[in-house]
């Protein structure tokens, strides 16, 4: 099978995405993983189709590259752009995810402010939170977030028993004040740190905001910079998420699988 494809990346989180909308394309685990490999493949945390719904612009089939699925705010803005690009939205989008119906704005600077779902399951394990955003995160907290082994130290808590059978993204934060927070996130079905992840940027801001910080919350990640945006709401509910950043097409081609 020749496979097109289109590269991006969201603050270096990298994916690669495909055009399925005629429905022709069925992958196994084994070829995404393939696929996301970047010796063998063209290299990716993660594979995306692009897919035609019946009430909303598109549907958008995100697979991590072990070919479990889940919620991904940052390929979720690839999604938008590459819509765009193909004249399927022009400024505005609405499309289905893993967790449900989004909507999307693509802001004059190019920047993309993503609608994510109310947060409604999160809890606090010790000093530690857990939310839920679409993907299940545990936020902790540290100091002298640079010198945190984020494999090492994530790894065990991903696979822990609180977090059993899916297990769980383990985000590393740090409070930089002034509504400014550093995060590092070990993912699971990567299983590597990755250079951003915009579900658990999400998480780690929500989290801060039971700390005393309030929307919106500047995040700063190693591969750029994010804004999230939330009202909190005397129930418990974190409503009315935005998500803000970029993507960028990288490259466009061809691969014979």
């Amino acid at each position: 099978m020749n496979l097109h494809f289109y590269k991006y990346q969201a603050t270096g989180n990298d994916f690669i995405l495909v055009d399925n909308r005629e429905g022709s394309i069925a992958l196994t685990a084994h070829e995404i993983g393939k696929i996301c490999d970047r010796r063998f493949g063209v290299g990716g945390d993660g594979l995306i189709l692009l897919e035609k719904d019946p009430q909303l612009d598109f549907k958008m089939v995100y697979y991590n590259s072990d070919g479990t699925q889940s919620l991904c705010g940052n390929g979720c803005r690839t999604a938008i752009n590459l819509a765009s690009r193909l004249g399927i939205v022009n400024g505005r989008a609405t499309f289905s995810a893993y967790d449900g119906a989004h909507d999307a704005v693509i802001l004059s600077n190019g920047l993309i402010r993503l609608h994510l779902n109310n947060v409604i399951d999160w809890k606090k394990l010790g000093d530690d939170i857990f939310i839920d955003t679409g993907s299940p995160h545990l936020v902790r907290f540290v100091n002298n977030l640079k010198d945190v082994h984020v494999v090492e130290e994530g790894r065990p808590i991903r696979y822990s028993d609180p977090f059993k059978p899916g297990g769980a993204n383990v985000n590393f934060v740090e409070l930089l004040g002034h509504n400014a927070l550093s995060v590092r996130t070990y993912e699971r079905g990567v299983e590597n740190e990755t250079l951003s992840c915009g579900t658990g940027v999400t998480a780690a801001a929500l989290a801060a905001a039971l700390k005393g910080y309030s929307s919106p919350v500047d995040i700063k990640v190693m591969g750029g910079s994010l804004s999230v945006e939330f009202k909190f709401s005397q129930s418990g509910i974190f409503e009315e998420i935005f998500l803000t950043g970029p993507a960028k097409m990288v490259f466009e081609g061809n691969l014979e699988l």
